[in-house]
């Protein structure tokens, strides 16, 4: 699940009440003893390192351990293609979005393409499949602060896709494409509802209706909301499985779940599975809170795993990262999940072949790199026309007056510590500068215009900070430890100067300024003139 950081109780969370009134529940107890106690960063468990220090899935040995994708890819949608998986996840304001991943063995993942870049508002929650041979997306969003249903299309996963079509759906989210027994395609969504759509997949075919009444968790648990989301559908053998979240994507660690139901058709009826909810955080002491969101897929060599979301213990900064579960399926034809709290490393899916996984984040700005690692936050229409690349840089002409209103060129990292650092070059009257940002409302990082620099803190700049500097060409670095962040700068790229505030970010996340985002380092320019960016170099850091 996810939101639109420019609502609060509207947006998203009035497309909700569309669906649940009346269906809410509450949840007064207190966390399960022990729960209080908390777990320190340092607890969690260790990754493995790949690119640029860059913390991997893959352990080596035949084992991995979560996330999959770390970073801020939550509401994972997942394609089993042949012997190819592709994976895409909500992505919000940035543009180009819609990055769609690809792997042989659901461990190693690499961006291959952004298949979204006209503006829709907020995106989140997509669903990604393939029916006679073509590819589809079918994307909730935003436009004009209307949430309504979009699909795009493509013959190759790869591009080009199709602008979107807009299908005339109001008041639902979190698609879920299924054909049933009749060889018909439908749409699921919260609630949980559906529609009927044309055998092109490009229209509607019949009314919104409720087809299941979601599963309910015990009163007593601590949850967000009730909120039934996430719908996904796959057919086994004689049943169609209703695979869906209850509990509320984030607040309390223990919110959010996976749950499942079956049926003999498309058309229910649909019984529970009396061992919901399949996977749950129980304890704030887990290594992954909130876990839910979940599809269900065949693995290459046969076996199955749920593909997830979740936040990190100490670590929400990173937004809602990909998880990797193995199930098993019973007698009676449910299925259990076999990862426990995922603390541990886990045995890899049988058969696939290794695939590259993740990519470098440092850019020499010699080729374009827009959709795959870089985007545009909260663009207008004609954003892209703002950048062009000059030899080996990236020139961005100013917008705004501050990091709030400029639309800063962002980029999601996935370390809990890492360090990266850009040259500018600041022309005419611009400003430019590093940042760590969140949305309009949560950010920091310090930036430099004709004589100055500037320091931004708490969303806001810190003017009685400003200090006389005469550089046009400035060299930036940041550097992130468990959430405590220093900059520092340089005229030379030899001398660095430790900018004298230190700042402690821990809360800019989704339960302090909503939005379902995560902290991005990002790189803006605002005002009149432009910023030339060269030589951006990112690394992640061993833990302190």
């Amino acid at each position: 699940m996810s939101d639109t950081p420019k609502s609060s109780p509207s947006g998203r969370r009035g497309l909700l009440k569309l669906a649940l009134a009346g269906a809410g529940a509450s949840a007064a107890a207190p966390f399960a003893a022990g729960a209080a106690s908390g777990c320190t960063p340092a607890a969690l468990p260790r990754p493995a390192y790949g690119i640029e220090g860059q913390r991997k899935a893959d352990l080596g040995n035949g084992t991995f351990i979560n996330p999959i994708i770390s970073g801020d890819h939550p509401d994972p949608t997942i394609l089993k293609d042949g012997d190819d998986y592709y994976m895409t996840f909500s992505s919000f304001f940035s543009y180009p979005g819609v990055v769609i991943w690809h792997s042989r063995d659901l461990v190693n993942w690499t961006p291959v393409c952004a298949a979204l870049t006209k503006p829709l508002g907020s995106v989140w929650a997509m669903d990604l499949v393939k029916h006679n041979g073509r590819y589809y997306i079918y994307i909730p969003a935003n436009p004009n602060n209307e949430g309504g249903i979009f699909v795009i299309h493509a013959d190759n996963i790869r591009g080009p896709w199709s602008d979107p079509i807009d299908l005339k759906i109001a008041g639902c989210i979190d698609p879920g494409h299924a054909v049933g027994e009749d060889g018909k395609r439908y749409l699921f969504f919260n609630g949980v509802r559906r529609i009927a759509l044309s055998d092109d997949g490009l229209s509607t075919a019949g009314p919104l209706e409720q087809v299941y009444e979601p599963w309910r968790y015990p009163e007593h648990w601590v949850v967000e909301m009730f909120a039934p989301e996430g719908p996904k559908l796959f057919r086994r053998g004689p049943w169609f499985y209703l695979v869906s979240a209850v509990g509320g994507t984030s607040g309390p660690p223990t919110s959010h779940m996976v749950t499942v139901a079956r049926s003999r058709s498309i058309h229910g009826p649909w019984e529970n599975c009396p061992h919901n909810p399949i996977v749950r955080t129980q304890s704030i002491d887990e290594p992954w809170w909130s876990r839910g969101h979940a599809t269900v897929i065949e693995g290459p060599g046969g076996d199955w795993w749920m593909v997830y979301h979740a936040y990190e213990n100490g670590f929400r900064t990173l937004g809602r990262q990909t998880l990797l579960e193995p199930i098993e399926w019973t007698s009676d034809g449910w299925f259990h999940a076999k990862g426990g709290t995922l603390s541990k490393p886990l045995p890899k899916p049988k058969g696939g072949r290794a695939s590259p996984a993740g990519q470098p984040l440092s850019d020499d700005f010699s080729r374009n790199r827009f959709g795959v690692q870089w985007s545009f936050f909260d663009p207008g229409p004609d954003e892209m026309r703002r950048a062009r690349y000059d030899g080996n840089s990236l020139v961005i002409q100013g917008k705004g007056a501050s990091p709030a209103d400029c639309s800063p060129l962002t980029c999601i990292v996935g370390d809990r510590d890492y360090e990266a650092s850009v040259v500018l070059d600041i022309a005419g009257d611009a400003q430019g500068g590093l940042l760590l940002y969140y949305n309009q409302r949560g950010y920091c990082g310090i930036g430099f215009s004709a004589g100055q620099m500037h320091t931004y803190h708490a969303s806001e700049e810190q003017s009685w900070m400003r200090t006389k500097v005469q550089a046009g060409t400035v060299h930036v670095k940041i550097t992130n430890r468990a959430n405590i962040v220093t900059f520092h700068y340089s005229f030379d790229g030899r001398q660095w100067i430790r900018h004298p505030w230190q700042m402690e970010m821990s809360g800019f996340h989704h339960n302090v300024f909503g939005g379902f985002l995560s902290l991005k380092v990002g790189i803006y320019s605002a005002g009149k003139g432009e910023v030339r960016a060269r030589q951006f170099i990112y690394r992640g850091l061993p833990p302190a």
